[in-house]
């Protein structure tokens, strides 16, 4: 999968800025990056006492390789993914370009200021890339540019442009940077470029085996082009003089905390460690004594991720045709007193320290935001790089109607996790265009997930044709056929990696502006393991759909390892979600299309639906005939809920979730034959009416009509909870009309077994919900 690009990646094929001219802004980056955390902390009041933090150190370590990236390299098509905690510095390169207000320079992480780490939602210029989620930041680029290389197959060019990745080293720890880079969709990313600030430092320490030698060739094992730029021009021409290459050896041989520790020693003292107490020891010693003591001192801290010129070399190295990793050798701290200390993570300088780095910087600490002055050199690069980097509007496509009721009442024996895959069929034929925006994603269990006839009927999504080797096989059920015009993208079993892409194909519609209708299947016991990274690309502004299915104790025989328990209350706790958990074909449809309704907009939402593949006749959902019955009976489903039983005289409410309805509509009549008659209401989304609670007492925005027509106050009974999940996901429907309750559901780990044993053994079998109701209402 190789991208066509420039070979001549200097924006606009100009000669590249005078070294002077890139280091006179480099020290300014520096500067205004290191004021912007120590107006935040020193010289801000802070009434509540509260450290308000930032990164001196970490931002110091990539001043130079971002002022090389966005001052020589970038084009208005780039897209840059920057460290968490050198959002100074991203911020300093704004302010400089132009964009940034210089009201906002004084306002780290104070409200409504700039935020404690780059977002493309909440800072005044909105990031690429939003980071702060160790390795999530890291890995979104790749499925970044997956996304728009779909967009680019399906609807048309939106766009090139290299995708880059700022990592801090420490960083590479996060087992989602592996599981990224060893996916086999990964390897022909060429726009993927990642620059790793090796400063051999993590929060609490110097690390004490990290090498470069380790990570590239994990690097290279997947398919990466490796640049290492360990050492700059100054080194470079020590190791070229006689005993050079007996220096080189030994800084190569040192332990990270030894290198380190030469970072905090004066010049004499240098002199007696460096050469060490090997054989070549006294070359070592002949060589530094011609260097002067600045210089020494220099050499030292002279390491390529400080060096612009063995940079702009290193960019200048990269293979467009396959993903790149640079390792850019630096120290934490650079330019700093706290440069190269094993505790400098989140050290400030003290004021004394500023005024000494403002005179360096020719910079009245006064006046810390001063400006180059308009007709120099630096303040004309500035000019022009602002107005290369300005990216021109994005015109929106606009979103096909997505139909609220595809019109069919499913009939016999059936299961919600089928029903999805039956959904997406019937939505190809319902409505073309709506449906060409679908895009589903799995990790490696599509077959058993039910959607092998979608992958049948639209095809799997690749760069280019691929042939299909079992397409003559009469045996083979589920055919892969991968082509540019599929729409559904297979990942390995790494679920964080896809949700890294659902929430990449969920920012289309505003990043390329071609919206798409991004799903992704996973099994609901894993649904936990992809949570942060999803919540993350939720707040980073992706809108999706993830289907956890199947789910549950009603697993039955997959045992205790395979049954989630706490799923059922995302869309209660998730922001900027919204959950269902159908209990019937019709309900899961209806909920489907109004999730879909809800992606691809300015105010939409994402959408969790938990299903379960559990036979159930669709005879008990009653599904009116009567056209406006049916569309009351939507709109219930999608609000929250709707009444399923009706009593004349009703002693008790039964309030029931998904799989296990029918012990519900079970129990209600055993109760009934013992003369205790019974409301029995189907909740398909705990979440949408938890909001409708709090709406109704003020703490919130949602309309709350469905709780009247749920639990109208004239029907307020004892209730009964219960689902295939914890119980305390349904405790707040008590409150709704302040009415005695036991709640159902599941609350410990299980065992294999059929599935009448499970649910009795969990307590939410009919047996368990006679027991409950006879308490409440005895």
């Amino acid at each position: 999968m190789s991208v066509a690009l420039a070979s001549d990646r200097r924006p606009g094929g100009d000669s590249p800025p005078p070294l002077e001219t890139l280091r006179q802004v480099e020290q300014r980056v520096l500067w205004l990056a290191t004021s912007i955390v120590d107006h935040a902390n020193r010289l801000r009041p802070h009434p509540d006492g509260l450290k308000v933090g930032g990164h001196q150190a970490s931002s110091a370590s990539m001043v130079s390789i971002m002022t090389s990236l966005w001052f020589e390299q970038l084009n208005s098509a780039d897209r840059v993914s920057v460290k968490p905690h050198a959002s100074p510095v991203l911020h300093a390169i704004e302010y400089l370009l132009g964009q940034l207000d210089e009201s906002y320079l004084s306002k780290l992480r104070e409200f409504g200021g700039l935020q404690s780490y780059p977002s493309r939602r909440k800072d005044p210029v909105p990031a690429d890339y939003s980071t702060g989620s160790v390795g999530i930041g890291a890995t979104a680029p790749i499925w970044g540019a997956l996304a728009r290389r779909y967009v680019n197959s399906h609807f048309g060019p939106v766009g090139t442009g290299r995708q880059y990745s700022l990592v801090g080293d420490a960083e590479l720890d996060e087992g989602a940077v592996w599981e990224s880079i060893l996916d086999p969709m990964v390897a022909g990313l060429g726009e993927v470029v990642w620059i790793i600030d090796f400063n051999r430092q993590s929060l609490d320490r110097v690390t004490p085996t990290l090498g470069s030698n380790r990570v590239a060739g994990m690097f290279a094992a997947a398919g990466w082009q490796v640049i290492t730029v360990k050492y700059g021009q100054l080194l470079e021409e020590l190791f070229a003089r006689p005993g050079g290459e007996a220096l080189r050896a030994r800084i190569d041989s040192m332990s990270n905390g030894e290198y380190q520790r030469l970072l905090r020693h004066d010049a004499d003292r240098l002199r007696g460690l460096i050469p060490g107490g090997g054989p070549r020891a006294g070359e070592i010693s002949e060589l530094l004594r011609d260097v002067g003591d600045d210089d020494l001192l220099r050499a030292v801290r002279d390491l390529g991720g400080h060096d612009l010129l063995a940079l702009r070399g290193a960019f200048a190295k990269i293979d467009d045709t396959r993903p790149t990793v640079i390792l850019a050798y630096t120290v934490k701290g650079y330019g700093l007193p706290t440069e190269g200390h094993p505790q400098n993570h989140s050290s400030l300088l003290t004021g004394e320290q500023i005024d000494e780095l403002a005179a360096r910087a020719g910079i009245d600490p006064t006046r810390p935001w001063t400006r180059f002055e308009p007709s120099s050199a630096a303040a004309q690069l500035c000019a022009d790089v602002g107005r290369r980097l300005v990216r021109p509007e994005t015109p929106a496509a606009s979103k096909p109607t997505i139909p609220t009721d595809l019109g069919r009442t499913p009939g016999g024996t059936g299961n919600t996790q089928a029903a999805l895959g039956r959904a997406l069929i019937d939505l190809t034929r319902a409505a073309p265009d709506a449906a060409a925006r679908l895009v589903t994603v799995s990790p490696d269990v599509s077959s058993s997930t039910n959607l092998g006839g979608w992958l049948n009927k639209v095809g799997v999504w690749s760069d280019a044709e691929h042939p299909d080797w079992f397409a003559d096989d009469a045996e083979t059920i589920v055919h892969w056929r991968e082509q540019p015009s599929g729409q559904h993208i297979e990942l390995g079993i790494a679920e964080t990696n896809l949700v890294g892409l659902l929430g990449e194909l969920g920012t289309t519609w505003d990043r390329w502006g071609q919206p798409l209708l991004p799903i992704g299947v996973m099994y609901d016991p894993f649904v936990q393991r992809a949570l942060e990274p999803w919540s993350f690309s939720i707040y980073a502004g992706g809108q999706s759909i993830l289907v956890g299915t199947p789910s549950g104790v009603t697993l039955a025989a997959e045992g205790g390892a395979h049954q989630s328990i706490t799923t059922p209350s995302l869309g209660l706790e998730q922001p900027g979600c919204i959950s269902y958990e159908p209990a019937f074909v019709i309900d899961t449809e209806w909920c489907l299309l109004a999730a879909l309704a809800r992606l691809g907009r300015p105010d939409g939402s994402s959408a969790y639906l938990r299903l379960s593949t559990r036979p159930i006749d669709q005879a008990l959902a009653g599904v009116p005939s009567d056209p406006a019955a049916r569309e009351l009976r939507r709109r219930q489903v999608v609000a929250g809920g709707y009444p399923l039983l009706r009593a004349e005289q009703p002693a008790l409410t039964i309030a029931a979730v998904g799989a296990v309805v029918p012990e519900a509509i079970e129990g209600a009549r055993r109760l009934a034959s013992l003369g205790i008659d019974v409301d029995v209401v189907c909740v398909s989304s705990p979440g949408l009416l938890f909001r409708a609670v709090q709406s109704r007492r003020g703490l919130g925005t949602a309309s709350s009509w469905i709780l009247d027509s749920l639990l109208p106050a004239a029907r307020a009974r004892p209730l009964v909870t219960i689902l295939d999940g914890h119980p305390h996901t349904l405790a707040f429907l008590a409150g709704v009309n302040s009415v005695p309750a036991t709640h159902l559901g599941v609350t410990g780990f299980g065992q294999s077994g059929d599935l009448a044993s499970v649910y009795r053994y969990h307590g939410i079998d009919a047996d368990s919900i006679v027991g409950a109701a006879l308490d409440l209402v005895d």
